[in-house]
This record gives structure tokens, C-alpha cells and sequence, in this order.
């Protein structure tokens, strides 16, 4: 494996932002290391275009899942849909993205009973989850203690953490990964610059979370795959680590969540 390959831990390349130039966002993906993205999905609709792209770009895996933001989505039949998925294409590796969301809504009773189920899936299939937790900490690790003390607790990464240092330690406990993305590149990120620091070596990510959220100095810009190699050079700089250690460790750290290629 080269030394300075990348994965970038979570994209949403299907935005329809993307459809003009995708191929020429891939060579520069390509260009920059990238050598495995992993799509995320926030509602089941988008399931068909994801497995689209991943049958155009064959380094992309991809998760299915419904996002907190988007509870409307989820019916009786979705948890169906979802395994439906998991059991069609090999190429799904998560379920995600799920989780809670409690700085764009309050309706956490509502968002628990869409995030129950996909954990539950999770357990069933043996396939890790994709967290999006926004405010939420407190009652996220309730539900996770609670299936951890009970033997169903998936494994998975904390995705795009913007938590601080004790929450992060809460999560490490628990078995997680943190998955850090451009964030980790803003000036006033004080908390996400520390949990950089003390995040053990063989439990963090890289990501994009492309279209948002680009790395400087391409910030408010469009956010791409290639972007990545931005985040992971300044999670060397904060760790005082060599690029190449950071680009390898969260490399074979993705690979062994995901089972990536």
C-alpha cells in the first residue's frame, strides 16, 4: 500500500452539485491519493444513484441509512428496504448515516424511533454504523450504553466530530471510531483540535462530508474527495506526526471498520 493513500470515510458525491464535472472530481481525488471513498446515504431514495456511481467508480463503497434530519422518510416498510439493500449489493459496507440531531430539531422522541431500528439492523447484518450526533451526546450514549450492557450494541464511527475531549473518551469506550473532517482546519475548532491530538492511533478517520464543509483555505468553496488530503495534513501538524504516519493510520483504521479494499 502506498504510504500516503487515503481514504476519504464519507462523501455525498450524488448532490446534484456534482453532476457537471464528477469524472474530473475523480481525477483529482485519484490525483491526491484518494484510493477508496465511502458514500454515505441519508434516505432510501438516494439508494439507486449511490449504487449507480458505485458501478461507475470502483473504488467507492457506500452506506445505507436514514439521516436524523430526515425522519420523514422512514415508514414501515423502510427497515426493509434498508436490509432489501445490505443483502443486494456487497458493496454496501454501513448503515448510516443515522443518528440524532438536536441543534437543527428537538424532536428527539421521533428521531430515537428511526434511530432504533437501523441499530438494531446493524447488529443483525454485522455491519458497523455511521453516527451523526449534533447536540445530542447526553442521550446517544444512553441508548448506546444501554444496548452495550445488553450485548447489541453496533460497532462504528462517530462521523464528522465536533464533540469535546469527554465526549469523545465516552465514545472510545464504547468501542467507536472519530472520524474527523474540515472542521479540524478552522481556526476557532479548539475542542476538535484537542480530540485530534488525543485520539489513539488506531481509532480515527478522515473524511470530507463533501459537498460541505471544505477544509481551508477552500472553505465556503464546494467540498470534494480530493479535499481530504487537507484534513489529514492537519491532523499531522496537530499530532506532530509525519503525513505519511496519519495518511497510513487512518487508512488501514478505515479499512478495518469498513472492510474496504
Amino acid at each position: 500500500m502506498l504510504s500516503n493513500a487515503l481514504i476519504d470515510s464519507h462523501c455525498h458525491i450524488v448532490f446534484r452539485n456534482f453532476d457537471q464535472d464528477i469524472e474530473e472530481v475523480a481525477i483529482r481525488w485519484r490525483k491526491a491519493g484518494v484510493v477508496s471513498l465511502l458514500h454515505a446515504c441519508v434516505e432510501p431514495s438516494e439508494i439507486p444513484a449511490i449504487r449507480a456511481l458505485a458501478d461507475k467508480f470502483p473504488e467507492l463503497r457506500y452506506s445505507v441509512g436514514v439521516h436524523p434530519l430526515d425522519t420523514k422518510h422512514w415508514g414501515k416498510d423502510t427497515q426493509a428496504i434498508l436490509r432489501n439493500a445490505v443483502l443486494e449489493d456487497s458493496r454496501v459496507v454501513a448503515i448510516g448515516e443515522l443518528g440524532l440531531d438536536l441543534f437543527r430539531e428537538s424532536n428527539l422522541e421521533e428521531q430515537l424511533k428511526v434511530l432504533r431500528p437501523q441499530l438494531d439492523l446493524a447488529v443483525e447484518m454485522d455491519l458497523p454504523v455511521i453516527i451523526h450526533c449534533r447536540d445530542a451526546a447526553s442521550p446517544m450514549l444512553l441508548e448506546l450504553r444501554h444496548r452495550a450492557a445488553n450485548g447489541c450494541c453496533p460497532r462504528g464511527v462517530m462521523h464528522c466530530w465536533g464533540g469535546t475531549p469527554e465526549e469523545m473518551e465516552s465514545f472510545l469506550e464504547l468501542g467507536f471510531f472519530i472520524s474527523f473532517s474540515g472542521t479540524v482546519t478552522f481556526p476557532k475548532a479548539v475542542d476538535t483540535h484537542v480530540c485530534a491530538r488525543k485520539v489513539p492511533q488506531d481509532r480515527f478517520l478522515v473524511e470530507t462530508d463533501c459537498p460541505f464543509l471544505a477544509p481551508a483555505p477552500q472553505r465556503g468553496k464546494r467540498n470534494e474527495p480530493a479535499y481530504v488530503e487537507a484534513i489529514a495534513a492537519r491532523i499531522a501538524e496537530l499530532r506532530e506526526q509525519p503525513f505519511s504516519l496519519v495518511a497510513t493510520s487512518s487508512t488501514e483504521n478505515a479499512r478495518r471498520l469498513f472492510g474496504l479494499p
